[in-house]
């Protein structure tokens, strides 16, 4: 089995500085990378910030947060932060051409033995494995957020993917505290796919008057015991990010995933979720953030 010591992570959002957070964790050297400083530097903050609050709650030492926190380090560049990486894992939207864009350079960039894996929740590893001299080397590791409490990590198997790169990519999860699950490429993979059709049906009822938005989301909860409704959820994970993959199964798979019209007029209006501020609900304070974020990144541009 490859062994995997330095890995890297590409882009610092709301996914990748989650998955550097676990992989820190599990006791690997992790590179994060993003062009923006300030998403840097708020993944920084982020990452101790969740760490600090699982020292408050017992679940790690202060000595082990300490020490997961000392081995994540950054870069504004994918060359530098790619370069000694035994693992790369992109972490950027989920749009094919971004994707294969990052892939093509990897491939240039890392070491022969580099494995480069994909966190996609829908799109085709294969695919993307294509613009590579590496296809044997390339995987999906489909994370869930949030990813430091999230257990489940799907790890796909695109056509040329060898048995050598599931079997370290596996370990790799379960060093980071996942229960992994392999499985073999398929349009919206497991949950993804299952999830999707949920919440576009939600969007439906929604559109359709059925009923509110927290009735729909308190009887999933409570009737189907789920954890979180399909609206909390959406917001959670990006109303465009959803329809972005109702999108790709619906090309994919036919009518049944064709995504509601009701949410692609939400995409359209900018409600996209908690990353704003605003989606299917309000969220204040996450858009006081966002605004003092972008106040703070225009001094320092108008600085520069």
């Amino acid at each position: 089995m490859r062994e995997i010591k330095t890995i890297a992570v590409i882009g610092a959002g709301i996914m990748g500085r989650g998955i550097a957070h676990v992989a820190a964790l599990g006791g690997y050297r992790t590179i994060l990378e993003d062009i923006l400083p300030a998403s840097l530097r708020r993944a920084e903050n982020e990452i101790r910030v969740n760490l600090d609050k699982a020292v408050e709650l017992g679940k790690l030492t202060k000595a082990d947060a300490d020490a997961a926190y000392a081995r994540v380090e950054y870069a504004e560049s994918v060359d530098e932060a790619a370069r000694e990486a035994d693992l790369v894992i992109e972490a950027v939207p989920e749009e094919m051409e971004s994707k294969i864009e990052i892939f093509t350079m990897l491939d240039k960039i890392c070491r022969p033995h580099t494995l480069l894996a994909t966190n996609t929740s829908s799109l085709s590893v294969t695919e993307i494995a294509s613009v590579t001299y590496r296809a044997r080397q390339c995987v999906g590791m489909h994370f869930f957020n949030p990813v430091h409490k999230m257990k489940l990590l799907e790890v796909v198997r695109g056509l040329e993917t060898e048995e050598a790169t599931l079997q370290a990519t596996a370990e790799v999860g379960r060093r980071m505290g996942k229960d992994v699950v392999v499985i073999k490429e398929a349009p919206g993979f497991i949950t993804s796919r299952i999830n999707a059709m949920i919440g576009n049906e939600a969007f439906y009822m929604l559109q359709e008057g059925i009923a509110s938005a927290s009735d729909i989301d308190k009887a999933l909860k409570l009737g189907l015991n789920h954890p979180m409704g399909p609206f909390e959820m959406v917001d959670l994970v990006g109303l465009d990010t959803r329809l972005h993959i109702l999108e790709y199964l619906h090309k994919a798979l036919g009518e049944k995933y064709r995504p509601a019209p009701l949410l692609v007029q939400y995409v359209k209006a900018g409600r996209l979720g908690r990353k704003v501020g605003r989606g299917v609900y309000e969220y204040p304070e996450e858009a006081t953030k966002k605004k003092a974020a972008e106040e703070k990144t225009a001094k320092v541009k108008s600085a520069d």
